[in-house]
């Protein structure tokens, strides 16, 4: 199966789905993930770039898109949306990650309204959150406790990150791993990721 990870920035995807991905890898199916910015702002937008090509060695991915718009910039337009159909046409996924629209940050709620209309013919669509998502209410969870380290690890590759939280004193590791335990107990497992389906087709 072909899987499609989609993140505003480096590291959103690594927050919200690394466990899942990792464990997809793990079980052979194909990975890949585009990153619609390049989290450019502050001026390190080639260190965050070589962040997420790190992160994505951990993620087992096989190819990383970029679609190189500014950071704090995505706008919600047909070019975003045809951009993203684009990578679909090349990876053909199954299944796809993205982030979920109710979020204060402006990229995210973008990305995710324009994802909703380039992956309307997909049928499986998961959001995921992050730390910025609002209101979110998971009805699907995966069980990551055999690979939670791995998760916090590709975190842990978008060095230039971890700490700017704007919560002084709580790295993005601890942030990832407090709501790993929480979403763990919402499902009844150790650590969990959750996700709100746009659409989830089951074959029975």
């Amino acid at each position: 199966m072909n899987v499609l990870a989609i993140g505003a920035h480096p590291d959103d995807i690594e927050f919200g789905c690394g466990g899942s991905l990792i464990q997809y890898g793990r079980k052979g199916h194909s990975v890949f993930l585009l990153i619609v910015t390049e989290g450019e702002s502050g001026g390190i937008g080639n260190v965050r770039r070589m962040e997420q090509l790190n992160a994505s060695k951990i993620l087992r991915a096989k190819e990383v898109f970029f679609s190189n718009y500014p950071d704090t910039r995505i706008p919600v337009d047909k070019v975003l949306i045809s951009k993203i159909e684009e990578t679909l046409r090349s990876v053909k996924p199954e299944l796809i990650f993205v982030t979920y629209p109710d979020d204060t940050h402006q990229d995210h709620r973008n990305l995710a309204m324009a994802a909703v209309s380039a992956t309307r013919y997909v049928q499986n669509v998961l959001f995921y959150e992050g730390p910025t998502t609002q209101n979110f209410t998971p009805n699907v969870f995966v069980d990551i406790g055999a690979v939670l380290n791995e998760k916090l690890s590709a975190l842990s590759a978008h060095a230039s990150q971890v700490l700017k939280t704007n919560i002084e004193g709580l790295s993005i590791i601890e942030i990832a791993k407090a709501a790993a335990t929480f979403r763990g107990i919402q499902g009844r497992v150790r650590y969990a990721e959750g996700f709100v389906s746009e659409r989830l087709f089951l074959t029975i």
